[in-house]
Order: structure tokens, then C-alpha cells, then sequence
């Protein structure tokens, strides 16, 4: 069991700025903290192993450790105010998609002293049917429900009335869906005998409150699904007074006893949840819940949720939401002047602690450049956004098809299971709620066990099992043993500064996945190209999802799996645009941009056993590739590596001048002889037929790519995750080094191409 961890507030600084830590150590026990350089975090002994570069600051030393918990779980919280704290009679409402109903109690509304036991909550039973549950705050607590379960995934009027004169209680459950057969509509009538006490604090909505930590509210009763429409009355409603709420025609002598109505559809990009009744008691979303969600009134005729709010007026709720763990600071570190841009981890260790063992961990940044002042002529844009696409991600025990994709038993690492037992820590956007529902958030402000060095993954292939983080380690140490001076800048800066992050670099190289990036990086890395600047692309599976970053939040990152593409999950329909930025989600290709647009090649096929090599193709011995084969006869390319045993594999890119190849492209390599458990992806299948495996199909290669731009850059494309791991081969002395040497000296010539 993993005994610290921790994060970072930042995940990019410049020399000057401050980053905090943030650590959990969680028997208590004190820990040593330093600060490293991470130059290969790989390892395999077959490679140059485990590389740290030691750096001596301020944070050095001894911490007094405590631990610190995550609490996971999403929910509206508006503050408390005279007119909730003077219901007596009154009437709860909303419109509920429950997606776990049956499996415990689960909160809508609620006002709730858990100590006292005083208040009320609207929500689901343990049977899953729709509940009032009143506590006096003399212990006295009673729970009048429905009798009848509902359905999963069907809407439904949840509403309870509670009238202080004669202290009856009138539950009403009226399904938006009538089956033959299926009795799920309700109206029951009781008296519990005791009335709600005052319980002081905020009326909360899919969670009740039960306690505190620190600042923050400690919550339970998390409601899985969907709410719309929530609303409080302070009076007793019927089933058309309870309808004239949701459309806002109540009679004007009803219309001063409504409290609250909360109007979902408003406000989506944000984190405010507007309160459309005359009272304005506005309430703040915690741990990012989903907007820009259908609503029980979605029609169908609009898919875009800013063209029809009105239908969008939905927020989907998880017990297993996670933003922020908003730990407290353990250290802070202010970057040291000169400090040379790389990429850095903040190391924590118990006692005597070997490397990579259960009592250590580091809590991986970036360090850029002074601004303004870039400390070389090349760039090396660390994937952040891919990172956290992929932090903590749980397919090793979740997945379905693990065994089948990877052709072989997963190996699990302490990190995963420790990840596996404490879900609290968040998934990655290719996991699954606990309700079912793709996770389409990820944020960096949470340990993300898997961005780690010395960590393996399930999915990285025979022998150095890498994936992200740890294979871009490759190319870092093969750019310090070769002796190339380079600046690391992340995703992040790349969207929030846009072209103005690449000034003063001629050349940017991309790590070995960088397969989501927003508009922003996009139309960067394209201005990029078309003011000269030049392109090594040292991966596969690029330019793939497009993503959006939250407009306030620091470190949060949506993506909306729709329509096509390799996908763990899928939206549902009318629920393909980010509610971020409005954005229409899914791949890039779907939007008009195939990664073939950018890098002259885009996904094509994917396999996760062994990897193989390329070969020559004609285009390479034109002159204009002469630099990049200079010293390199051979017509095999990288048939060896740490990462399958090959240069070529994983995910590969192919040419498709349909798709946006540019013309004057030279195909330089190909590979081939991939394995059957290498498939081609499926937006290039029209229709399932036998054949689409790496002995069958055409499609199942990488193709190693080189073209000029118009303004004198170029784009050089390995096609390939597994290509870096071929670069530290036999002393760093093999023909994939040579060939990214040759390119990237020719790159860093300032002489027009």
C-alpha cells in the first residue's frame, strides 16, 4: 500500500515563481523532500535506467508528516439564508435521472445537521425510490418514501411536502415515461410524528452535509444522475402547482412563496448555479459535476446546448467527482534564478525508502524559461493535457478488453493498486463512474500516480511497459546525452499564451502521445508552422481529441467522446458539445482537421504487444531527404528498442493525402510485419469485415514523413510512440538516434528550407 503522496498547486513555473506542495503521508510519519531534475525516468535495466539530477534549494530537508484526505464526490452548495432557515411548510422539488437508485440513500435537497440529526433531505431510499427523510434534532429522525423503486435512467418528478400544521408528509414519484407493466408512479401521505428542527448552515443539492474538514464540508448521500429544475416553496403544492414551478407560470399569489428555483441551463460554462426566482440564492458547484447535460425537456431538435439552454437545464452528479483534493501546503519552493528549463519533481521519501518503493513519490513540474528570454533555439513541448486525459486511470482493473488489447496479462504495480482501492483520488477520462458514465473531466490537482518515474503501465508493451509520461523520458535523456540544449514548456502554457509561447524557438518537438490539444494549441503549433517555425513530431496518435480547458479553474480539462474514434466510453447524443467553451467535442478529424493536417500523418492503428521496425521507401532517397539519412544506409530502421522490442508500434500514423497529407510530402519509411493484435482504428471502418489486422490490412503501419513548409519550416514525423524508446540502443549508437540527430541538427540551421 502506497504510504505518501502528493501535488503540485502549478504544473509550469519560470524561474522567480512560486510553486506549493502538497502532501499526504498517510501513517504520519515524518519525510525528507527534495527537489530533482528528471532526465530518464525508464527502469528497464536493458536501458540507461532511472536518471535523477539531484538540485539543491530552499525546500531541502525534514517535514513533519500528517496525512490528508481526498473527498471525492460532486455537489451544489448555496449559502445559507433567512428564507430557507424559515421554512415551515414547504415544498421540495426537481426533475431526477438517478443511475444508481437502490443502491443506498442518495440526497437531492437537503438542509442537514448530521451532530443534531435535524433537518430535512429529499432524495432516494435505500430502495431507490424518492424519500423525505426529517430529523428533529432530538434524535428523533423518520424516512416517509415512496413504496415504489424507479427505473434507472429514466426521468422522474421527485417533490415532498411537509405541512407544519398538521405535520403530514405527502411524497410524490410521477415517472416522465409510463410502461405497460412497470408500477414506478406514486403519491403516498404520512405523518412521521416528528418535525424538521433548524439545522444552521447551507441547504445543499445532490449531498447532504456531515461534518467539516478544515474549510472544507465533509458531504455523504451523493447523488448519482441527473437533477433539473431543483426548487424550494414555502408552501404546500399540488401536481399542478408543482408543474406551474418548472415552466414559471405560477398564479401571482403562489409566485411569492417560492424560495428558490434553480435554473441549470444557466451559467453552464461557469461554476455558478443561477437561481431564476425573484430571491437570487445563487448557489457554487464543488468537485466540477457535468453540465451541458439534456435535460427531461430535451426534444431532440437542437444538439448544441448554447443554442437551447432552455433544454440543457440538467447537471449530472457522481459520487466519485474530483476537482481539487484542496490539501493544505506542506512546502513551498521559489524557482531559483537560473535554474535551466527541464522537466523536475519534487521528491518525498520516508525513512530509508528505496527507489520506486511504497514510502517515496514525486510530484513531477515543468520548469520553463525566463520570459522572454528562451535559454535555446529548441523547445520540447511536455503532453500535460495527455497526462491528465490519462491520470489514474483504472483500464487495468476495470477495463473489459484489458487482456485482449495488450495480448497478454496486465502486470499491476503498487500505484495501480492502490488507486484501485482508494477511488476517492478520481479516474482518468478513459474510466467509467461508478454509475456508469464516462468521466469527461481530469484535473492535475490530485496525485496522479501514474505520472511518475519508475512507474510501468499495463498498456506500454513488452519490455519497458511505458505509456505518457515515463516513454518521453526517452527523448529527454537522449537530448542530454547527445549534448542538445533544449527549454520545456507544457499543454497549458501552449493554450493560455498561444503563438507567444513559441517565441524565440525555431524548432518545437512533441513528446511520444500528444494526442488532446484545445483551439488554442492547435492554431498556436499552425501559426507556428506558417511563420517558419519546424516541427518534430516523435510519437503517433497526435493532434487526436480536442479538449477544452475550464474558463476560471485552474487544472481541469474536458473532453467529449462523440461519434467516432478509439474510445473507452461515449456521450450520448446531444451531449457532444464541451461545456466549457461550447465548443462541439470529439475528434479532431471530426471537426474539419485531421491530424494529417498538422503532421502530415494521423492515427491509424494501435497494438500493445511487440513492436516492429520500418522500411526504406523510395522518397528517401530523393535529395531533399539527404540530411536525414546521412550515416544511415541501412533499409531496416529500428528493429530493436526498450519499448516491444521495436521502433515501430503501439499506436501508429499513416499518410493519407485525402485527409490532409500535403502534396509535397515524402514518404521516407514504413513499418511492418505488425501483429494481429495491431488493428486499424475505427473511424476507418465504414463496415465491420474480417482482415483489419497488422498481417491483413495496408492501414496497420507507421509512416515515417518529411515535408517544407511555405515559409521555409519543415515537419519531420516518426509516426510512432515507440520510436523514442529505440534512441538509447547500443550507447545511444543506431539509426533511430542518427536519423533524430540529423533532423534535429538540420532543424536548428537557421537556412531556409
Amino acid at each position: 500500500m502506497k504510504k505518501i503522496l502528493g501535488y503540485s498547486d502549478k504544473i509550469s513555473v519560470r524561474p522567480g515563481e512560486e510553486i506549493a506542495f502538497k502532501v499526504s503521508s498517510l501513517e504520519g510519519r515524518a519525510y525528507d523532500a527534495s527537489i530533482v531534475r528528471i532526465i530518464h525516468g525508464d527502469n528497464n535495466p536493458a536501458g540507461p535506467g532511472c536518471r535523477f539530477e539531484p538540485v539543491a534549494t530552499t525546500i531541502d530537508g525534514r517535514y513533519d508528516g500528517r496525512p490528508q484526505e481526498a473527498l471525492a464526490g460532486s455537489y451544489v452548495t448555496v449559502p445559507d439564508h433567512p428564507l430557507i432557515a424559515g421554512l415551515r411548510s414547504f415544498t421540495l422539488q426537481a426533475m431526477i435521472w438517478p443511475t444508481l437508485p437502490g443502491q443506498g440513500a442518495q440526497s437531492v435537497i437537503s438542509r442537514w445537521d448530521e451532530g443534531r440529526k435535524a433537518g430535512f433531505i429529499l432524495g432516494l431510499d435505500d430502495a431507490g425510490c424518492v424519500a423525505l427523510t426529517i430529523g428533529d434534532g432530538s434524535g428523533k429522525v423518520a424516512t416517509i418514501g415512496s413504496g415504489k423503486p424507479m427505473l434507472a435512467r429514466e426521468w422522474y418528478l421527485a417533490a415532498a411536502s411537509y405541512d407544519a400544521a398538521t405535520g403530514t408528509v405527502t411524497i410524490h414519484q410521477a415517472p416522465q415515461a409510463v410502461y405497460g407493466h412497470i408500477d414506478d408512479a406514486s403519491t403516498v401521505t404520512d405523518r412521521p410524528g416528528c418535525a424538521p428542527g433548524d439545522a444552521a448552515g447551507p441547504l445543499l443539492i445532490a449531498a447532504h452535509p456531515v461534518g467539516s474538514l478544515g474549510s472544507r464540508l465533509r458531504t455523504a448521500g451523493h447523488f448519482n444522475g441527473k437533477i433539473d429544475s431543483p426548487a424550494v416553496s414555502a408552501a404546500l403544492l399540488d401536481p399542478l402547482g408543482l408543474e406551474q414551478v418548472f415552466t414559471g407560470r405560477l398564479p401571482d399569489a403562489a409566485a411569492p412563496a417560492l424560495v428558490a428555483r434553480w435554473d441549470f441551463g444557466q451559467g453552464i460554462a461557469g461554476e455558478t448555479v443561477v437561481d431564476i426566482s425573484a430571491n437570487r440564492l445563487h448557489g457554487e458547484t464543488v468537485n466540477m459535476p457535468v453540465r451541458a447535460m439534456k435535460g427531461y425537456n430535451w426534444s431532440g431538435r437542437e444538439m448544441c446546448w448554447s443554442r437551447a439552454p432552455q433544454e440543457y437545464g440538467a447537471i449530472h452528479f457522481h459520487d466519485d467527482d474530483l476537482y481539487d483534493c484542496g490539501w493544505e501546503t506542506d512546502f513551498t519552493l521559489t524557482v531559483p534564478d537560473g535554474l535551466r528549463s527541464g522537466i523536475y519533481a519534487a521528491r518525498v521519501r520516508l525513512g530509508e525508502t528505496p527507489p520506486g518503493g511504497i514510502g517515496e513519490d514525486y510530484m513531477p513540474f515543468v520548469v520553463r524559461a525566463p520570459k522572454g528570454r528562451p535559454g535555446t533555439r529548441a523547445a520540447f513541448l511536455v503532453p500535460t493535457a495527455s497526462y491528465m486525459a490519462y491520470a489514474n486511470e483504472h483500464m487495468a482493473f476495470d477495463g473489459a478488453t484489458t487482456e485482449v488489447l495488450a495480448g497478454r496479462i496486465p502486470v499491476l504495480y503498487p500505484n495501480d493498486v492502490f488507486l484501485a482501492e482508494n477511488r476517492n483520488f478520481g479516474g482518468s477520462c478513459y474510466d467509467t463512474h461508478a454509475d456508469g458514465s464516462g468521466i469527461c473531466f481530469s484535473s492535475r490537482l490530485r496525485p496522479i500516480l501514474n505520472m511518475r518515474p519508475d512507474y510501468q503501465s499495463w498498456v506500454g508493451g513488452i519490455g519497458s511497459s511505458l505509456w505518457q509520461f515515463n516513454a518521453d523520458t526517452h527523448i529527454t535523456d537522449w537530448l542530454e546525452a547527445k549534448g542538445f540544449a533544449f527549454d520545456c514548456l507544457t499543454d497549458e502554457d501552449l493554450h493560455d499564451e498561444g503563438l507567444a509561447a513559441l517565441d524565440g524557438y525555431d524548432v518545437v518537438m512533441t513528446g511520444t502521445h500528444p494526442e488532446y490539444h484545445s483551439t488554442a494549441m492547435w492554431d498556436a503549433m499552425d501559426a507556428f508552422k506558417k511563420r517558419g517555425g519546424r516541427l518534430m513530431y516523435l510519437g503517433a496518435n497526435g493532434w487526436y481529441w480536442r479538449i477544452a480547458y475550464h474558463p476560471s479553474k485552474p487544472g481541469v480539462m474536458e473532453v467529449r467522446r462523440n461519434e467516432d474514434g478509439i474510445r473507452a466510453w461515449a456521450a450520448e447524443p446531444g451531449e457532444y458539445y464541451h461545456a466549457f467553451t461550447g465548443e462541439y467535442g470529439g475528434l479532431w478529424r471530426r471537426n474539419g482537421r485531421p491530424p494529417q493536417m498538422m503532421a502530415g500523418t494521423g492515427f491509424t492503428a494501435q497494438g500493445f504487444d511487440i513492436c516492429s521496425h520500418y522500411r526504406r521507401q523510395p522518397d528517401a532517397d530523393d535529395p531533399r531527404a539527404a540530411f536525414i539519412f546521412d550515416g544511415v544506409a541501412d533499409q531496416i530502421i529500428g528493429d530493436f528498442g526498450l519499448i516491444g522490442g521495436g521502433a515501430a508500434g503501439l499506436e501508429l500514423d499513416r499518410a493519407d493525402r485525402l485527409l490532409g497529407t500535403p502534396p509535397n510530402a515524402l514518404l521516407l519509411a514504413s513499418s511492418e510485419n505488425h501483429t494481429d493484435i495491431y488493428l486499424v482504428v475505427s473511424e476507418e471502418i465504414l463496415i465491420n469485415y474480417p482482415g483489419q489486422g497488422g498481417h491483413e490490412s495496408p492501414l496497420v503501419r507507421a509512416d515515417m514523413l518529411f515535408y517544407e513548409t511555405a515559409a521555409g519550416g519543415a515537419v519531420f514525423s516518426t509516426s510512432s510512440i515507440a520510436w523514442a524508446g529505440s534512441l538509447s540502443h547500443n550507447g545511444y549508437d543506431n539509426n533511430v538516434s542518427r536519423i533524430t540527430e540529423n533532423v534535429l541538427r538540420r532543424f536548428l540551421d537557421p537556412t531556409p528550407f
